[in-house]
């Protein structure tokens, strides 16, 4: 019998239980030359579908059950099964494993839960027909031959009478097995019902106890964080306690500091009143000096004018505020046109100080380039662009 790496997939299944049309064997000899390959073809019906595990083997005629077989092949699965061509199949046995006797064997396909769906018609492995061979023997012989063939034949009966006597027994054992095995797999299923009861019986018993378990220890948990609890608050009324007390001293100290503010307000409000007031009168005066300023530019003009003199031909600049000569001479506020030509060095309304626009000394040159203004109360000076500015600042001394 082949030894092979993998045994196949075999089963105790009796012979009445197989399916023998699911798998036709093709072109089966009646003998087989012993010493060379053989090939065995086989069709698949329309409805059995072949899977990885299905072999085909080699059984002695009179077997019983797949695991009797002599030697095996693996099936190979078609690519298509849809194909007409992949219902043709075949396989090819070596002769190192094929059977060395003239018994009679035949092929079986067997599926992969160890079930034949398909048997060929027996054959043997030998040499030659011995229908052809042609016999000579003597008389003696043959009577002989005939002696020995009638012990065969009797032995034969005998071997037959005990198989089937065997056959019987297996039969009635089986039976015997078959209703213990019955009785066995309900004995078992009974088994298996008090034991999954009892099993969930176990884990409800199990489950409360540990829900329980878990109960007191949350209990627990939870009586410690009562007393972290009772401890934080007993430590808490102690620190409002406290609290309560310094907000109390807070609270005097915020109503004499109250009181003070409401002092310093009331005095700043005085101060805010007297201001505005001030600031009222200021910017009445300032607008009065504005109508001054320009009744004094219109009478200032027609003088120039009546002495034929062009404003852009004097030698100094024109002032444009009402502020500019105010230290010189109070009654001109653009100072004295006469003295202006007569004494062109000399100094006036606009002191000689640094030039912010050049950054040198103030003289004649630089007045014509850069036309500036001097404060007349603390000299600073400040270009012609910025005359907003300069009386402004000028405003800021009678402040």
């Amino acid at each position: 019998m082949e030894k092979s790496v993998e045994d196949p997939p075999t089963s105790a299944i009796l012979l009445d239980h197989c399916h023998f049309s699911q798998v036709v064997f093709n072109s089966v000899e009646k003998f087989y030359v012993p010493g060379g390959d053989i090939t065995c073809y086989y069709t698949f019906t329309q409805h059995f579908v072949p899977r990885r595990k299905d072999w085909i083997g080699i059984f002695r005629v009179g077997w019983k059950t797949t695991r009797e077989y002599y030697t095996f092949m693996w099936v190979t699965l078609p690519a298509d099964l849809n194909k007409e061509s992949a219902k043709q199949q075949e396989v090819q046995f070596k002769a190192y494993y094929l059977p060395k006797d003239d018994e009679y064997y035949q092929f079986c396909y067997v599926d992969q839960d160890g079930v034949v769906r398909g048997a060929s018609i027996p054959f043997q492995f030998r040499p030659e027909n011995e229908e052809d061979i042609l016999v000579v023997t003597t008389q003696e012989e043959l009577e002989t031959l005939q002696s020995i063939n009638k012990k065969l034949e009797q032995e034969a009966k005998e071997q037959k009478d005990r198989w089937e006597t065997e056959l019987l027994q297996l039969k009635e054992h089986n039976e015997k097995m078959s209703s213990e095995n019955e009785k066995m797999g309900i004995r078992v299923d009974q088994l298996q019902v008090q034991l999954s009861t009892q099993e969930k019986e176990m884990e409800k018993l199990v489950q409360g106890d540990q829900d329980k378990t878990e109960l007191l220890e949350q209990m627990k948990k939870e009586n410690g964080q009562l007393f972290l609890s009772l401890t934080e608050q007993r430590e808490q009324q102690k620190r409002l306690k406290h609290t309560v007390e310094e907000m109390k001293e807070k609270e005097s100290q915020a109503a004499k500091k109250q009181e003070e503010l409401t002092e310093e307000n009331f005095d700043l409000s005085r101060r805010l009143s007297d201001n505005k007031i001030m600031l009222e009168a200021l910017l009445r005066e300032k607008e009065n000096l504005e109508r001054e300023n320009e009744l004094l530019k219109k009478d200032n003009s027609r003088l120039l004018s009546y002495m034929g003199l062009d404003v852009d031909s004097l030698p100094y600049p024109m002032p444009t505020s009402n502020h500019g000569g105010a230290g010189q001479n109070p009654g001109l506020v653009y100072g004295n046109p006469y003295s202006g030509i007569q004494e062109s060095s000399s100094s006036g309304l606009f002191s000689v100080k640094k030039c912010p626009t050049c950054k040198s000394d103030c003289d004649d040159m630089c007045e014509q380039q850069h036309v500036c203004l001097s404060c007349p109360i603390c000299h600073k000076i400040f270009p012609a662009r910025e005359k907003q500015i300069y009386e402004d600042h000028v405003l800021c001394h009678s402040l």
